[in-house]
């Protein structure tokens, strides 16, 4: 077990407020099931001139889908056997229906319904109601990958493992969290807060930056077990020592939680039962982030070192980052520089099994990779391979290979040849997709190129569309329903043996490969 290098964690706490510039924010360490450490700053809502405190509940997001996972291994002692629920909530899946472990290890392969909201035509401010979920469920036919056999980040599976733990138990998630994991870790203001019109405590998310100001977030989502928890940093806080305290129990929850999750072949996966297995500052952790428009929160727990960090912002600077180094200062971790990248990583290829444009494009130090819901940062090593955040790229002589293994995946895509202008024109129409009983609107207005959803939801705002490349066009979405958007909608036009355009493919990284055909 390593020294802590406190004099180092503490100077890095107290830098946070400059680093992650916003409105407000908590943060705290345990070690060795102590409190060593906590900073609060700035304000709850900056309008009312409400403080910050450690007492202040902010939702922690995505990262109550351990807690979803932890009320799920509590209440059923063999969760296999509600796998033939599964079936009630997917009546119209045709692609083989995922078991319950694989809902809750993210290896569904179904498409993300947060961002399926989008393509329902739901405009990013409107109410989202708890009845509006189930009836987006059930219209899935497809995924985009076989259940088992790689990992995609779902909201919806803990919407559905929430539904199954209430129906099963007869009592309300809440009521479970608060009686079976928040009584015993000391969680005492602990509460699933599902609707997010009403944060509690008074707190209010911001949206922007120091750059172009803060504005108040605006949510109408009701999200329960893939998110909906509102916690203090004292009851985080108290989490983590309560993790640490049971850390000798083989049937401890955690202990439960954090078992080495495995893809079907048997081969290590990254993601098991709400949280994220991941190597920082060369020790494994287990942890996980979270995200709501105007709010960010991630924590992390390092086993061997015994130790833990919390971050919550309400704004949206990178809380993970801040996490990690937390954590990397703690135990005096230093990151190698890399090497300076050649202007020939950028490019522009084609994932053609995936259906996703893939971007690179070289900075000064790094290489920033444009692929999944949010770019990242990739240090060139001596060996000419690029890495970051759980991806390795490299260019050879048979073109460039990406490697995701937490994802069980290897891309080799095809180059692309950039263009800046294109014909929209022929693409003008409406589209309709079988898959999501639901149109895609494609208008072109004085040299401007749009597109519109058209659902379940209704009628979304019209975004702009541009092409990259010959007959692929990207659809840039930043603001939607739940945070983070969908990003880039990488759509490829579908033409038929003759050539004439008859529909387009389109997808995001949470939502791969939805056909549309032209006609209404």
């Amino acid at each position: 077990m390593t020294n802590l290098n406190e004099a180092a964690l503490m100077r890095a706490l107290e830098s946070l407020p400059q680093r992650f510039k916003g409105p407000g924010g908590v943060a705290g360490v345990v070690k060795d099931g102590k409190v060593i450490a906590r900073r609060v700053w700035g304000y709850a809502d900056g309008s009312a001139r409400l403080p910050m405190q450690a007492t202040t509940r902010l939702p922690i997001c995505s990262i109550s889908k351990q807690f979803t996972c932890a009320v799920l291994l509590d209440q059923v002692p063999d969760i296999a056997a509600l796998d033939g629920r599964v079936a009630e909530y997917l009546p119209n899946l045709t692609s083989p229906m995922p078991t319950v472990k694989q809902l809750a290890d993210n290896q569904s392969g179904l498409r993300d319904y947060w961002a399926l909201t989008v393509l329902q035509g739901a405009r990013p401010e409107q109410t989202f109601a708890r009845e509006d979920a189930l009836p987006l469920l059930a219209r899935m036919k497809t995924g985009h990958f076989a259940p088992g056999t790689s990992y995609s980040y779902c909201n919806c599976n803990y919407r559905i493992l929430s539904e199954l733990v209430e129906s099963t138990t007869g009592r309300p998630l809440g009521d479970l969290y608060a009686e079976r994991l928040f009584g015993p870790a000391g969680m005492t203001t602990a509460i699933l807060q599902a609707n997010t019109r009403h944060p509690v405590d008074g707190v209010v998310g911001y949206e922007g930056n120091d750059d172009v100001g803060y504005l108040p977030a605006d949510n109408g989502i009701y999200w329960i077990g893939d998110a909906g928890i509102s916690a203090s940093l004292d009851d985080m806080l108290a989490w983590e020592a309560f993790i640490d305290a049971t850390r000798d129990d083989p049937q401890g929850i955690y202990n439960r939680l954090s078992a080495p999750p495995t893809f079907n072949d048997g081969s290590a996966a990254s993601y098991g039962f709400g949280l994220k297995h991941d190597v920082v500052a060369g020790r494994k952790t287990t942890g996980h982030g979270g995200a709501l428009r105007g709010f960010r929160a991630h924590r992390l727990h390092v086993g061997a070192e015994r130790l833990s960090v919390v971050v919550i912002f309400n704004h949206e600077a990178d809380a993970q980052a801040a996490a990690y180094g937390l954590v990397e200062t703690a135990l005096d971790h230093k990151t190698e520089a890399g090497q300076v990248p050649q202007a020939d990583w950028q490019g522009l290829w084609l994932d053609e099994v995936q259906g996703l444009v893939l971007r690179a494009a070289p900075e000064a130090k790094t290489i920033r990779l444009h692929y999944g819901t949010t770019s990242a940062s990739l240090t060139l090593g001596a060996d000419g391979v690029a890495q970051g955040g759980g991806v390795s790229v490299q260019r050879g002589p048979d073109g460039l290979t990406m490697l995701r293994p937490s994802e069980a995946l290897t891309v080799r895509p095809r180059p692309l040849t950039p263009v800046e202008h294109a014909d929209a024109l022929p693409l003008a129409g409406r589209y309709w997709s079988d898959e999501l009983e639901a149109s895609l609107i494609v208008e072109t207005r004085d040299g401007g190129t749009y597109a519109a959803f058209d659902g379940l939801l209704g009628a979304g705002p019209m975004e702009r569309m541009h092409p990259v490349a010959e007959d692929i066009w990207v659809i840039p979405t930043r603001r939607s329903m739940d945070s983070s958007p969908p990003g880039d909608w990488t759509v490829q036009v579908q033409r038929d043996e003759a050539g004439a355009l008859v529909g387009l493919l389109l997808g995001c990284w949470l939502a791969r490969r939805i056909a549309y055909r032209r006609g209404t």
